[in-house]
């Protein structure tokens, strides 16, 4: 079990949101115990992360820009494949209390996962464009996203709790989910087909496709896109290839359609990763000198 340090200090006034950008330990630990709402956005590569709360239990890939909800008082468990970084929001209960009386709405939260908001990712950038800036916006601009988020937070759980319930769907085992993705990586510089993947799961095209999203966490198309850009990202890193090479390598069909697909999933240019490779290498260098 890794311990996790806790995130925040301790203040005599508690804001009504504040951020810090934290690392997240690879391994198993429970979240600290905290009395504010804490939003997770991962920040930078894919990572593999598996998460319990209660009887709720998740897997999947967590990629740039995506959310977990950790409400106040609560602890959930997790276990990551590799060392992460997260953008952690604290958002302090009384606003959400406020707020949900003003807009006629529920107070609570219920944990989440892997939930993609534009809105709450431009709030996130915001708020981590302040505390690198110093806070040239003061604490009323911190103010009026705090509200803006717990009003967003609100309306995306009103609309999750509307949707019909359905009947729990049945995932793809362990064993053949880990041999497809280990097909994909073996073949990422092809052009995969489905009914190729789903041959390898010996599925039909139809079963595959759903089976696999409730397996992984996302559509299989999805899921070779984010292998796709991580065969790119370590290769970019490495700097010894050309971006015609590397997209190629990483089944892309030319070096634009590779820096989209980086730029979408990463939120980085291939240039960025390639100068975050050349420092990595430099420091590595220094310390063996």
């Amino acid at each position: 079990m890794t311990t996790r340090p806790l995130c925040y200090p301790v203040r005599d006034e508690v804001p009504l949101l504040d951020v810090l950008t934290s690392p997240v330990p690879n391994g198993r630990f429970d979240s600290p115990v905290d009395g504010r709402h804490v939003l997770c956005l991962h920040l930078g590569a894919p990572v593999q992360v598996s998460y319990r709360a209660g009887r709720y239990e998740r897997q999947g890939t967590r990629l740039h820009g995506q959310f977990c909800v950790v409400p106040a008082g609560s602890s959930t468990r997790w276990t990551l494949t590799a060392p992460a970084t997260s953008l952690l929001l604290r958002l302090n209960p009384s606003l959400m209390q406020d707020m949900a009386e003003h807009m006629h709405l529920v107070p609570e939260l219920a944990p989440a996962i892997h939930i993609r908001d534009p809105q709450i990712e431009r709030i996130g950038w915001m708020m981590q464009a302040e505390e690198q800036d110093g806070h040239p916006g003061g604490r009323i601009f911190a103010d009026s996203l705090a509200s803006a988020l717990a009003a967003r937070l609100l309306v995306l759980q009103t609309l999750a709790s509307c949707r019909p319930t359905a009947a729990p769907a049945r995932a793809l085992p362990a064993w053949q989910l880990r041999a497809v993705q280990d097909y994909i990586e073996a073949n990422l510089d092809q052009d995969l087909r489905l009914a190729e993947l789903a041959a390898v799961a010996g599925l039909s095209v139809s079963h595959f496709k759903e089976l696999f999203r409730q397996a992984a966490g996302m559509p299989v198309h999805r899921f070779v896109l984010v292998r796709r850009v991580e065969r790119a990202r370590q290769l970019l890193q490495e700097g010894k290839k050309t971006n015609t090479e590397i997209a190629l390598e990483a089944g892309f069909a030319h070096p634009s359609h590779m820096a989209r697909s980086v730029r979408h999933v990463l939120g980085l240019t291939p240039a960025q990763l390639r100068a975050d490779g050349l420092r990595k290498i430099k420091s590595v260098a220094l310390v063996s000198e």
